[in-house]
Protein backbone atom coordinates (compact mmCIF):
# COMPACT_ATOMS: atom_id res chain seq x y z
CA UNK A 1 0.00 0.00 0.00
CA UNK A 2 2.79 2.54 0.88
CA UNK A 3 4.35 1.50 -2.57
CA UNK A 4 1.32 2.56 -4.76
CA UNK A 5 0.31 5.62 -2.24
CA UNK A 6 4.35 6.58 -2.58
CA UNK A 7 3.98 5.65 -6.85
CA UNK A 8 0.50 7.80 -7.01
CA UNK A 9 2.89 11.09 -5.47
CA UNK A 10 5.35 10.36 -7.70
CA UNK A 11 2.67 10.68 -10.43
CA UNK A 12 0.63 14.01 -9.59
CA UNK A 13 4.20 15.22 -9.19
CA UNK A 14 5.11 15.24 -12.86
CA UNK A 15 1.95 15.82 -13.84
CA UNK A 16 2.08 18.89 -12.08
CA UNK A 17 5.68 20.12 -13.41
CA UNK A 18 4.28 19.04 -16.85
CA UNK A 19 1.66 21.57 -16.54
CA UNK A 20 3.69 24.29 -15.54
CA UNK A 21 6.20 24.00 -18.24
CA UNK A 22 3.00 24.14 -20.42
CA UNK A 23 1.80 27.43 -18.65
CA UNK A 24 5.30 28.93 -18.70
CA UNK A 25 5.94 27.88 -22.48
CA UNK A 26 2.90 29.21 -23.96
CA UNK A 27 3.40 32.28 -21.57
CA UNK A 28 6.82 33.62 -23.20
CA UNK A 29 6.38 32.34 -26.91
CA UNK A 30 3.03 33.48 -27.43
CA UNK A 31 2.78 35.66 -30.29
CA UNK A 32 0.73 38.17 -28.45
CA UNK A 33 3.38 38.67 -25.44
CA UNK A 34 6.66 38.73 -27.91
CA UNK A 35 5.11 41.35 -29.79
CA UNK A 36 4.31 42.76 -26.59
CA UNK A 37 7.95 42.64 -25.89
CA UNK A 38 8.40 44.34 -29.02
CA UNK A 39 6.07 47.02 -29.30
CA UNK A 40 3.24 46.82 -26.26
CA UNK A 41 0.95 47.10 -29.68
CA UNK A 42 -2.71 46.70 -28.95
CA UNK A 43 -5.89 46.89 -30.50
CA UNK A 44 -8.91 49.11 -30.22
CA UNK A 45 -12.13 49.03 -31.78
CA UNK A 46 -12.10 46.32 -34.91
CA UNK A 47 -8.68 44.32 -35.68
CA UNK A 48 -7.71 45.39 -39.05
CA UNK A 49 -3.80 44.58 -38.48
CA UNK A 50 -1.50 42.67 -36.76
CA UNK A 51 2.86 43.18 -36.20
CA UNK A 52 4.47 41.54 -37.84
CA UNK A 53 7.23 40.62 -35.11
CA UNK A 54 9.65 38.94 -37.34
CA UNK A 55 10.04 42.36 -39.78
CA UNK A 56 12.93 43.26 -39.79
CA UNK A 57 15.26 40.51 -39.18
CA UNK A 58 17.87 42.37 -37.18
CA UNK A 59 16.78 45.81 -35.65
CA UNK A 60 20.57 46.84 -35.01
CA UNK A 61 20.31 48.21 -38.42
CA UNK A 62 18.80 50.84 -37.13
CA UNK A 63 20.92 53.66 -35.70
CA UNK A 64 19.04 56.84 -35.93
CA UNK A 65 15.67 58.30 -35.56
CA UNK A 66 13.43 56.73 -38.11
CA UNK A 67 11.39 59.94 -40.02
CA UNK A 68 9.90 58.32 -42.66
CA UNK A 69 9.34 54.81 -45.14
CA UNK A 70 8.19 54.24 -48.53
CA UNK A 71 7.28 51.08 -50.15
CA UNK A 72 8.07 49.59 -53.21
CA UNK A 73 5.55 47.26 -54.38
CA UNK A 74 6.69 45.82 -56.95
CA UNK A 75 10.51 45.13 -56.42
CA UNK A 76 9.23 44.34 -52.81
CA UNK A 77 11.36 47.27 -51.15
CA UNK A 78 11.03 49.33 -47.82
CA UNK A 79 13.06 52.30 -47.60
CA UNK A 80 13.76 53.88 -44.47
CA UNK A 81 14.48 57.61 -43.94
CA UNK A 82 16.60 57.96 -40.29
CA UNK A 83 18.08 61.24 -38.82
CA UNK A 84 21.21 61.63 -36.56
CA UNK A 85 25.08 61.92 -36.39
CA UNK A 86 27.30 59.85 -38.64
CA UNK A 87 24.30 57.70 -39.52
CA UNK A 88 23.22 56.89 -43.17
CA UNK A 89 20.15 58.81 -43.78
CA UNK A 90 18.38 55.56 -46.01
CA UNK A 91 18.28 52.20 -45.02
CA UNK A 92 16.84 49.59 -47.58
CA UNK A 93 15.28 46.55 -45.99
CA UNK A 94 13.26 43.48 -48.50
CA UNK A 95 9.42 43.52 -47.89
CA UNK A 96 10.54 39.95 -46.13
CA UNK A 97 13.27 41.75 -44.04
CA UNK A 98 16.22 41.38 -44.88
CA UNK A 99 18.24 44.25 -44.56
CA UNK A 100 20.01 45.09 -48.36
CA UNK A 101 22.06 48.22 -48.27
CA UNK A 102 22.08 51.46 -46.46
CA UNK A 103 22.82 54.77 -49.06
CA UNK A 104 26.37 56.61 -48.37
CA UNK A 105 25.52 59.84 -49.47
CA UNK A 106 26.11 63.56 -48.04
CA UNK A 107 23.49 65.31 -49.92
CA UNK A 108 21.16 64.30 -47.09
CA UNK A 109 20.91 66.63 -43.96
CA UNK A 110 17.12 65.75 -41.70
CA UNK A 111 14.97 63.50 -43.97
CA UNK A 112 11.41 64.13 -43.25
CA UNK A 113 9.38 62.51 -45.40
CA UNK A 114 10.22 59.82 -48.24
CA UNK A 115 8.08 58.27 -51.12
CA UNK A 116 8.51 55.74 -53.84
CA UNK A 117 7.16 56.96 -57.31
CA UNK A 118 6.55 55.58 -60.38
CA UNK A 119 7.18 51.89 -59.17
CA UNK A 120 6.10 50.29 -62.06
CA UNK A 121 8.41 51.70 -64.72
CA UNK A 122 11.21 53.68 -63.37
CA UNK A 123 10.80 53.75 -59.88
CA UNK A 124 12.70 56.73 -58.45
CA UNK A 125 13.11 58.21 -54.13
CA UNK A 126 11.89 61.82 -53.31
CA UNK A 127 13.32 62.56 -50.16
CA UNK A 128 12.02 66.04 -48.17
CA UNK A 129 14.79 67.76 -46.55
CA UNK A 130 14.42 70.15 -43.83
CA UNK A 131 18.02 70.46 -42.60
CA UNK A 132 19.22 74.17 -42.47
CA UNK A 133 22.81 74.23 -44.15
CA UNK A 134 24.18 74.18 -47.45
CA UNK A 135 21.80 70.91 -48.58
CA UNK A 136 18.65 71.70 -46.98
CA UNK A 137 15.48 73.25 -47.71
CA UNK A 138 14.86 71.37 -50.42
CA UNK A 139 13.13 68.16 -52.02
CA UNK A 140 15.40 65.18 -54.06
CA UNK A 141 14.88 63.03 -55.93
CA UNK A 142 17.30 60.03 -56.09
CA UNK A 143 17.57 56.21 -57.87
CA UNK A 144 16.61 53.17 -56.30
CA UNK A 145 20.44 52.57 -55.26
CA UNK A 146 20.95 56.16 -53.52
CA UNK A 147 22.44 58.26 -56.51
CA UNK A 148 21.02 61.88 -56.85
CA UNK A 149 19.06 62.94 -59.54
CA UNK A 150 17.40 65.85 -59.32
CA UNK A 151 17.06 68.54 -56.86
CA UNK A 152 14.06 70.88 -56.02
CA UNK A 153 14.51 74.14 -54.64
CA UNK A 154 17.44 76.47 -53.41
CA UNK A 155 20.05 74.54 -51.22
CA UNK A 156 20.89 75.95 -47.94
CA UNK A 157 18.11 78.79 -48.58
CA UNK A 158 14.81 79.08 -47.43
CA UNK A 159 12.22 81.07 -49.19
CA UNK A 160 8.33 81.46 -50.73
CA UNK A 161 9.46 82.31 -54.13
CA UNK A 162 7.58 79.88 -56.58
CA UNK A 163 9.69 80.81 -59.47
CA UNK A 164 12.17 79.81 -59.11
CA UNK A 165 10.90 77.05 -56.60
CA UNK A 166 11.69 77.61 -53.06
CA UNK A 167 10.90 75.87 -50.06
CA UNK A 168 11.73 76.22 -46.05
CA UNK A 169 10.70 73.29 -44.45
CA UNK A 170 8.85 70.79 -46.62
CA UNK A 171 7.15 68.45 -44.93
CA UNK A 172 6.03 65.60 -47.59
CA UNK A 173 5.80 65.32 -51.23
CA UNK A 174 3.07 62.69 -53.33
CA UNK A 175 3.86 61.89 -56.61
CA UNK A 176 0.23 60.76 -58.59
CA UNK A 177 0.92 58.09 -61.25
CA UNK A 178 -0.19 60.59 -63.50
CA UNK A 179 3.35 62.45 -62.77
CA UNK A 180 1.96 65.37 -60.93
CA UNK A 181 3.35 66.50 -57.22
CA UNK A 182 1.50 67.65 -54.53
CA UNK A 183 3.75 68.86 -51.68
CA UNK A 184 3.03 70.30 -48.20
CA UNK A 185 5.44 73.03 -47.69
CA UNK A 186 5.16 73.69 -43.48
CA UNK A 187 6.95 71.55 -41.08
CA UNK A 188 7.17 74.87 -39.24
CA UNK A 189 8.97 77.82 -40.60
CA UNK A 190 7.91 80.56 -42.96
CA UNK A 191 5.63 78.64 -44.88
CA UNK A 192 1.92 76.67 -44.92
CA UNK A 193 1.42 75.73 -48.30
CA UNK A 194 -0.11 72.88 -50.23
CA UNK A 195 1.58 73.13 -53.38
CA UNK A 196 0.47 71.18 -56.73
CA UNK A 197 2.84 70.79 -59.76
CA UNK A 198 2.71 69.44 -62.91
CA UNK A 199 4.80 66.69 -64.57
CA UNK A 200 7.36 69.25 -65.84
CA UNK A 201 7.75 71.07 -62.67
CA UNK A 202 5.17 73.91 -63.00
CA UNK A 203 2.91 75.28 -60.79
CA UNK A 204 -1.15 74.44 -61.16
CA UNK A 205 -2.50 75.47 -58.19
CA UNK A 206 -1.45 76.27 -54.41
CA UNK A 207 -3.00 77.09 -50.70
CA UNK A 208 -0.31 78.96 -48.84
CA UNK A 209 -2.08 80.86 -46.07
CA UNK A 210 -1.40 80.70 -42.66
CA UNK A 211 -4.75 80.51 -40.62
CA UNK A 212 -7.61 78.04 -38.95
CA UNK A 213 -10.01 79.18 -42.00
CA UNK A 214 -10.83 76.73 -45.26
CA UNK A 215 -8.16 76.23 -47.16
CA UNK A 216 -5.46 77.81 -44.62
CA UNK A 217 -3.10 75.74 -42.86
CA UNK A 218 -1.00 75.35 -39.80
CA UNK A 219 1.65 73.06 -40.21
CA UNK A 220 0.72 71.17 -43.27
CA UNK A 221 2.49 67.75 -42.45
CA UNK A 222 1.20 65.12 -44.84
CA UNK A 223 -0.38 64.42 -47.99
CA UNK A 224 -2.28 61.97 -50.34
CA UNK A 225 -4.30 61.46 -53.53
CA UNK A 226 -7.09 58.77 -53.47
CA UNK A 227 -8.97 57.66 -56.74
CA UNK A 228 -11.82 60.33 -56.46
CA UNK A 229 -9.32 63.05 -57.38
CA UNK A 230 -9.54 64.52 -54.01
CA UNK A 231 -6.61 65.31 -52.29
CA UNK A 232 -6.55 64.91 -48.04
CA UNK A 233 -3.74 66.89 -46.23
CA UNK A 234 -3.30 66.48 -42.18
CA UNK A 235 -2.83 69.98 -40.89
CA UNK A 236 -1.32 68.67 -38.02
CA UNK A 237 -1.13 72.38 -36.07
CA UNK A 238 -4.62 72.98 -37.13
CA UNK A 239 -5.49 69.45 -35.33
CA UNK A 240 -7.87 68.49 -38.71
CA UNK A 241 -7.46 67.00 -42.42
CA UNK A 242 -8.64 69.19 -45.12
CA UNK A 243 -9.69 67.89 -48.25
CA UNK A 244 -9.35 69.30 -52.26
CA UNK A 245 -10.21 68.97 -55.78
CA UNK A 246 -6.89 67.90 -57.25
CA UNK A 247 -8.04 68.86 -60.68
CA UNK A 248 -9.22 72.23 -59.54
CA UNK A 249 -7.63 73.17 -55.56
CA UNK A 250 -10.96 73.54 -54.80
CA UNK A 251 -11.23 73.10 -50.93
CA UNK A 252 -13.97 70.27 -50.06
CA UNK A 253 -14.71 69.77 -46.49
CA UNK A 254 -12.20 68.95 -43.37
CA UNK A 255 -12.36 66.65 -40.80
CA UNK A 256 -11.53 67.42 -37.09
CA UNK A 257 -13.70 65.51 -34.74
CA UNK A 258 -11.29 62.17 -34.59
CA UNK A 259 -8.62 64.44 -33.44
CA UNK A 260 -9.53 66.22 -30.12
CA UNK A 261 -6.93 64.50 -28.18
CA UNK A 262 -3.95 64.31 -31.07
CA UNK A 263 -3.59 66.14 -34.36
CA UNK A 264 -2.84 63.98 -37.58
CA UNK A 265 0.35 63.56 -38.58
CA UNK A 266 0.10 61.36 -41.67
CA UNK A 267 -2.33 60.65 -44.12
CA UNK A 268 -2.60 57.17 -46.17
CA UNK A 269 -5.06 55.22 -47.64
CA UNK A 270 -5.11 51.24 -47.49
CA UNK A 271 -4.16 49.34 -50.23
CA UNK A 272 -8.29 49.06 -51.37
CA UNK A 273 -8.96 52.79 -50.70
CA UNK A 274 -11.43 51.92 -47.37
CA UNK A 275 -9.57 53.44 -44.86
CA UNK A 276 -6.99 56.24 -44.71
CA UNK A 277 -4.03 55.57 -42.51
CA UNK A 278 -3.42 57.97 -39.63
CA UNK A 279 -0.44 58.26 -37.31
CA UNK A 280 -0.88 60.37 -33.92
CA UNK A 281 2.40 61.23 -32.57
CA UNK A 282 1.50 62.18 -28.91
CA UNK A 283 -0.93 59.84 -28.51
CA UNK A 284 1.16 56.61 -29.85
CA UNK A 285 -1.79 55.85 -32.30
CA UNK A 286 -2.15 54.52 -35.61
CA UNK A 287 -5.99 54.90 -36.68
CA UNK A 288 -7.84 53.37 -39.54
CA UNK A 289 -10.60 56.31 -40.57
CA UNK A 290 -13.17 55.15 -42.67
CA UNK A 291 -12.14 56.29 -46.47
CA UNK A 292 -16.23 57.83 -47.73
CA UNK A 293 -17.04 57.04 -51.66
CA UNK A 294 -17.05 59.26 -54.10
CA UNK A 295 -19.68 62.64 -53.22
CA UNK A 296 -19.65 64.59 -49.99
CA UNK A 297 -16.69 63.92 -47.35
CA UNK A 298 -19.03 63.66 -45.18
CA UNK A 299 -18.29 62.91 -41.30
CA UNK A 300 -14.62 61.77 -39.61
CA UNK A 301 -14.76 57.92 -38.24
CA UNK A 302 -12.72 55.69 -36.58
CA UNK A 303 -12.69 51.98 -37.19
CA UNK A 304 -9.67 50.65 -35.43
CA UNK A 305 -6.79 51.51 -33.30
CA UNK A 306 -3.53 50.19 -33.16
CA UNK A 307 -2.33 51.50 -29.63
CA UNK A 308 1.97 51.22 -29.29
CA UNK A 309 3.38 51.70 -26.43
CA UNK A 310 4.62 54.72 -24.74
CA UNK A 311 7.03 57.32 -26.21
CA UNK A 312 7.42 55.33 -29.54
CA UNK A 313 6.08 58.34 -31.55
CA UNK A 314 4.71 56.93 -34.74
CA UNK A 315 5.62 59.91 -37.01
CA UNK A 316 4.69 58.92 -41.09
CA UNK A 317 3.44 55.64 -42.65
CA UNK A 318 3.08 54.24 -46.50
CA UNK A 319 1.43 51.21 -47.76
CA UNK A 320 2.50 48.11 -49.49
CA UNK A 321 0.06 48.22 -52.06
CA UNK A 322 0.34 44.97 -53.04
CA UNK A 323 0.01 42.68 -49.80
CA UNK A 324 -1.93 46.01 -48.07
CA UNK A 325 1.01 45.47 -44.87
CA UNK A 326 1.35 48.92 -43.19
CA UNK A 327 4.74 50.20 -42.01
CA UNK A 328 5.20 52.74 -39.34
CA UNK A 329 8.11 55.03 -39.06
CA UNK A 330 8.91 55.51 -34.72
CA UNK A 331 10.65 58.77 -33.93
CA UNK A 332 10.88 57.63 -30.93
CA UNK A 333 10.94 53.42 -31.08
CA UNK A 334 14.21 54.51 -33.27
CA UNK A 335 12.39 51.66 -35.45
CA UNK A 336 10.27 51.25 -38.24
CA UNK A 337 7.74 48.62 -37.92
CA UNK A 338 5.17 46.44 -39.99
CA UNK A 339 2.07 44.88 -39.48
CA UNK A 340 -0.08 42.80 -41.96
CA UNK A 341 -3.89 42.83 -42.43
CA UNK A 342 -5.61 40.43 -40.90
CA UNK A 343 -7.13 39.14 -43.99
CA UNK A 344 -4.20 36.67 -45.00
CA UNK A 345 -3.49 36.16 -48.61
CA UNK A 346 -5.48 38.92 -50.02
CA UNK A 347 -3.95 40.76 -52.85
CA UNK A 348 -5.25 44.31 -53.51
CA UNK A 349 -4.03 45.14 -57.00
Amino acid sequence: MKRKNHSSLILLMMAAVFLLMVVLYSTIFSPTTTAALKSDAGQMGKPLYKLDIAWPKYTEYFTGQVFGVAVDHIEGLVYVAQRGENVPKVLVFSTDGDFLQAWNTSTLEEPHGIFLANATANPTVWITDVGKGAYGHTIKQYSPSGKLLQVLGTPGKPGSNLNPLQFDQPAEIFVHSSGEIYIVDGDGGMNNRLIKLSKDLQVLWMHGEKGQGLAQFNIPHSVAVDYYQRVWVADRGNKRIQVFNSVTGDWLGSWGSCFDDDAPYSVRLTADQKYFVVAQLNTNQVSLLEAPPVGGIGQCRVTSVIQLAEDIKPHLVDVDLKTGALYVAEIGGQQAQKFIPLTRGSSFL
